[in-house]
């Protein structure tokens, strides 16, 4: 492979290009598990402070779980010459500085154009580029490259959010990709439209667990995972309402009177979980599809303690419904990994839309 990261600057004219899409269809599909991640650096820049700080940005626990997690499962792979399986990983970094002169540096200078290796000596501010489907099939690939490892290192420190944001909406994108394509819940999606003026698209398997006049639950129960979203609404009053503490309170007043383990059992009910030491509440400021919401990622559990497990929510206001929505995200699945899960809920989460029946008579 020969690298010509200048011209992946101009990747978006590739998709005019008939060659291009024949190419591209012609690749193996990527592989890997949602979260997986290749990173490809010299042995002594991974263990060292660059490696360090590449850890940081990709290894970062996922915040509003109950236990630690990883934000992706990162892979360390020694540069090679030549085309390796590894390469078809759904997500794959690869990284070197110009200042390093080790023969895994030498490997990864080779891929890279004599044009490209004078513009990483001259402009610093090119250190990032990231290329679609390079080696396999829905493939999301980032070069991170600097003239020195020291100024590497300070475009990451500057920019770790951004290339965690960046990983985290590809994956998000190919889960909403997948529910695109998904005609088994229409009928859901369609009759929520018409009852309530909102919709919202649903993998296979869930079904309406609950319905109310400001409330509707919906869930998907198997053996390994119970996953639930639940949407609630009533008349907007004042910003505050968007406030963290007061999305809490409306969400267990909504839970306290709709959400139960077991519905024959009155304290049962499902409350949020305060009480977990060094797990506090993570609340972030959002633009939801082109409306101002409050995100919040925590806790829950049953009053009773029989069940519990992590959230993701969104409070935002429809201003021509003048209603405040409240939609979240849930799951039970004691003892496994629950971070590829909140991430699926969380890009389900994303395809909300309230005032739709105007748009669909």
């Amino acid at each position: 492979m020969r690298l010509l990261l200048v011209g992946l600057l101009a990747a978006g004219l590739w998709s005019c290009n008939t060659s291009e899409k024949t190419r591209v269809e012609n690749l193996p599909a990527a592989t890997g598990k949602p979260g997986d991640m290749i990173l490809i650096l010299d042995s002594v820049q991974w263990k060292g402070e660059l490696g360090h700080e590449l850890r940081k940005i990709f290894k970062t626990e996922v915040p509003g779980l109950p236990r630690e997690e990883p934000l992706f499962d990162l892979i360390y792979v020694y540069p090679r010459k030549g085309y390796t399986l590894l390469t078809q990983i759904r997500n794959l970094v690869f990284v070197f500085t110009l200042d390093q002169t080790t023969s895994g540096s030498k490997i990864m200078k080779e891929n890279f154009t004599d044009e490209t290796l004078d513009r990483i000596r001259t402009d610093t501010s090119f250190w990032l580029v990231t290329a679609r489907d390079e080696y396999s099939r829905g493939q999301e690939v980032m070069y991170l490259f600097s003239d020195t490892q020291e100024n590497l290192i300070k475009k990451l420190q500057q920019n770790g959010n951004r290339i965690q944001d960046y990983f985290n909406t590809i994956e998000k994108k190919r889960i909403l990709n997948a529910l695109e394509k998904s005609t088994t819940t229409k009928g859901i999606t369609e009759a929520l439209r018409k009852e309530f003026d909102f919709e919202i698209k649903l993998p296979f398997g869930f079904k309406v667990a609950d319905k109310q006049n400001d409330f509707v639950w919906l869930r998907l129960m198997d053996n390994r995972v119970d996953k639930n979203i639940f949407i609630s609404w009533k008349p907007y009053e004042s910003e505050y309402q968007l406030l963290p503490d007061s999305l809490i309170l409306w969400r267990d007043e909504i839970a306290h009177k709709y959400l139960f383990d077991d519905p024959e059992n009155p304290e049962s009910y499902v409350k949020t979980e305060t009480s977990v030491p060094f797990k506090p509440l993570k609340a972030t400021q959002v633009n939801f599809n082109n409306k101002f919401a409050m995100e919040l990622r925590w806790l829950w559990k049953t009053n009773n303690n029989s069940m519990g497990g992590p959230f993701i929510s969104y409070g935002l206001v429809d201003n021509e419904q003048q209603r405040l929505y409240y939609i979240e995200g849930f799951c039970y699945s004691p003892g496994k990994d629950q971070r590829e899960t909140i991430r699926e809920l969380e890009a389900i989460l994303w395809t909300f839309k309230s005032g739709v029946s105007k748009n669909n008579p």
